[in-house]
């Protein structure tokens, strides 16, 4: 009798251990800009990089600034302050055919006003018409900080503009909660697609129902929501609102909800009543809570409202909301922990310093992250992007795919000298490896159940591929009736071919498309558990 062991299942990861952690490196794309604040695409490979004094640059898919700015409003912008100047940018969801984009800067002198203009390009791609602009939206400001200074069209084609309270300390005429008088303390919600200046959405939240509310209003609550961004994926919202002395807060709110969200300022500072602020506040039950919260006393200062990863070069942060702060901390991720909250993790030790101001996305939906110090661009990376390893059977030895180094696991207990890429095993139990890929890459595989020794070659729960070295085609025999499908994938973990099976004892199975290598085949049920996997050899 040869011994030989049975694979019932790949368990799902969470059995034993928790998920391998993302890591995010950040890698050089542009230098030489001078204070960049804000990073906007308009649909192909450029990125338009807004600098506070007034220009907005363009930087190819290469990283190469253009020399001469996309548009230079340097004489109407004041910057005088260190939140003051041209701040955002937004380009119109049909810009590829009118042309226009938005932006969002301090107009006039000393406090000045938040002003949202419209431009449009030349017949140049390169350059826009500096005199284009049409004045859309004007917030005079009371004091010269907390001017936010984002904007963004939403999946369903409004454009949002968040206002900062009006600055100075404890939001000293209450706009955060006042909806009468102006916009400060809240994001506004328009419809710019018309001929007019702007219109206002039917399903504003307080449209027709309250004659003293401004009905552009579509949320409250906000003290200085410098930079939010919308899910490229789900349209969800997410918002980093700078706090005052104590915490700085990400709020999150579903796409498709016009209900009107309060975030809590004044009354609240992220988790914790504001103190100082006695005017009667409602329970914090009252206002949508903060999905995440960070303290100064942690070294955050002003809170970066960052972006959702639904890029497809690194399928580990995808899904993730990343964000971080303008003081030196650590970049934190949030996903959805599968009962309607998030899951936070920090995902790299440190943002390189301070003077972080904005992350944002290409077109590819890849992330780039600002300095407005260093007058750098960086591309968001996954400090490991490589496969995590596959494990497979042969007789009694398991094979991991390669790596540079192989820690084995049984029951979720390292076992004593299983450092190398094969190990013979004569015991039942639950098996995983963690293996290496150099400096802090260490990632595991899927966790393969060992159920029963010394089932014969020829057994009945044994599935056999053969010839074997094979060429052109091989059989596959004594499949489990459980069987729709097969996975071929190659020892890098890579998967290169998915054939669906006809649900009889024996298969054929064409692999002359196959380069010459070991690859592992994997059966599959119909909710795409892996019941049994061999490796096979290809030589043609």
């Amino acid at each position: 009798m040869i011994r030989n062991l049975l694979l019932v299942s790949l368990l799902p990861i969470s059995t034993l251990y928790a998920q391998d952690p993302a890591t995010i490196a950040l890698e050089p794309f542009a230098t030489g800009l001078l204070s960049p604040v804000d990073i906007a695409h308009c649909g192909d490979e450029r990125l338009f990089i807004v600098e506070q004094a007034g220009r907005i640059r363009i930087v190819d898919g290469e990283g190469t600034v253009a020399p001469t700015p996309f548009l230079d409003i340097q004489s109407r912008v004041n910057d005088s302050g260190g939140e003051q100047g041209l701040l955002g940018l937004a380009f119109d969801p049909d810009y590829a055919t009118n042309g226009a984009f938005y932006v969002n800067y301090t107009a006039g002198t000393g406090n000045g006003s938040s002003r949202i203009s419209r431009f449009v390009v030349t017949a140049d791609p390169n350059v826009a018409d500096p005199a284009s602009e049409v004045i859309v939206y004007t917030v005079p400001q009371p004091y010269a900080n907390h001017n936010a200074g984002d904007l963004d069209f939403g999946p369903d084609g409004y454009l949002y503009v968040p206002f900062g309270d009006g600055g100075s300390s404890n939001d000293p005429p209450n706009n955060g909660q006042t909806l009468t008088d102006n916009a400060l303390g809240d994001m506004i919600r328009i419809d710019v697609s018309g001929q007019d200046l702007y219109t206002i959405p039917s399903t504003n939240p307080w449209v027709g129902l309250n004659n003293d509310t401004l009905p552009e209003i579509w949320a409250s609550g906000l003290r200085n929501p410098y930079r939010f961004g919308f899910d490229a994926l789900t349209g969800d919202l997410w918002i980093g609102d700078v706090g005052q002395n104590q915490r700085e807060e990400v709020d999150f709110w579903p796409a498709g909800d016009n209900s009107g969200p309060n975030f809590g300022w004044r009354c609240y500072e992220g988790d914790i009543a504001t103190p100082g602020i006695n005017d009667g506040c409602p329970p914090a039950s009252s206002f949508v809570a903060p999905v995440s919260v960070h303290t100064h006393g942690a070294g955050w200062c002003s809170v970066i409202g960052g972006r959702v990863y639904r890029g497809t070069a690194f399928p580990r942060l995808f899904g993730r909301y990343i964000y971080t702060d303008y003081c030196p901390t650590p970049y934190f991720s949030l996903k959805p922990d599968g009962d309607g909250g998030f899951v936070r993790e920090q995902v790299r030790a440190n943002n390189g310093g301070i003077g972080t101001s904005c992350i944002a996305e290409n077109s590819a939906l890849e992330l780039f992250v600002a300095n407005v110090e260093t007058g750098t661009i960086k591309h968001i990376v996954d400090q490991c992007p490589m496969a995590a390893p596959v494990i497979a059977q042969v007789g009694s030895v398991l094979s991991s795919t390669t790596a540079n180094s192989y820690v084995w696991y049984l029951n979720g207990v390292v076992i004593a000298g299983a450092n190398t890429q094969s190990i013979t095993i004569d015991e039942v139990g639950e098996y995983y490896v963690v293996a290496g890929f150099g400096t802090a890459c260490d990632l595991t595989s899927e966790t393969i159940e060992v159920i029963q020794l010394d089932v014969n070659e020829t057994g009945a729960n044994i599935f056999r591929i053969y010839p074997s070295p094979a060429r052109d085609m091989v059989m596959l025999s004594g499949l489990p009736t459980a069987v729709t499908a097969v996975r071929i994938t190659d020892m890098s973990g890579r998967i290169v071919a998915t054939h669906v099976l006809n649900g009889a004892d024996r298969n054929m199975v064409a692999v002359a498309d196959l380069a010459n290598a070991n690859y592992i085949f994997a059966l599959l049920q119909a909710d795409g558990t892996v019941i049994q996997q061999r490796v096979l050899q290809v030589q043609h």
